[in-house]
């Protein structure tokens, strides 16, 4: 379809049009025009897992689902915001079995967390992008993070430990699965590696 254009999750931030929500943050592939997508808390945890390579200890709903997909042969093959109504999008998946192409419609947030694990394509229609999408400022993405967390630069005391407490901080919030934390902690060690 000529009419789509590709996607790619820039990251999370907190919403600035609900109270205790988030807005995952979509990116035209090639060009300069964002999607914000309120979406709530667990979800917004989910994404953040994904975006930051944390394994839980025990798989969350979206990983399950997953597992239940591939352990039966079925594959997502792409992820389609095809609607834009009353601030809500909505979202087509298309599964594959080998044999048959099967269209089930999902909240765009679920849709979004099951493509990160499979890495599959996403997509929106050209006229939903023309309508809710914008051009963020350089100024404004600097807010915009790859977890479920605040923004690095206001900090809560990760800058001042050591990596051995980084690491000890992490494995202590997976096994506790605070993945907010874990998220936060992870973004820290991503920082340092990528100065190194």
């Amino acid at each position: 379809m000529e009419n789509r254009i590709k996607l790619k999750v820039l990251g999370l931030t907190y919403s600035q049009v609900k109270k205790g929500a988030y807005a995952l943050v979509l990116a035209e592939e090639e060009g300069p025009r964002r999607i914000p997508v309120v979406i709530g808390v667990a979800e917004a945890q989910s994404i953040a897992i994904s975006l930051e390579g944390i394994i839980p200890p025990r798989p969350i709903t979206h990983d399950l689902f997953v597992s239940f997909a591939h352990g039966f042969g079925i594959r997502l093959k792409e992820v389609c915001i095809y609607k834009f109504e009353n601030g809500v999008f909505s979202s087509e998946m298309v599964f594959d079995d080998g044999t048959r192409e099967i269209r089930v419609d999902a909240r765009t947030s679920d849709a979004i967390a099951i493509a990160l694990r499979t890495r599959s394509d996403i997509y929106v229609m050209q006229d939903i992008i023309e309508e809710a999408g914008f051009i963020y400022e350089e100024s404004d993405e600097k807010n915009i993070v790859r977890g479920d967390h605040e923004p690095a630069q206001k900090g809560r005391g990760l800058s001042s430990c050591s990596r051995k407490e980084l690491k000890e901080k992490l494995e202590k919030a997976i096994a506790e699965e605070a993945y907010e934390e874990a998220a936060r902690i992870q973004e820290e060690l991503n920082k340092r590696d990528n100065r190194l």
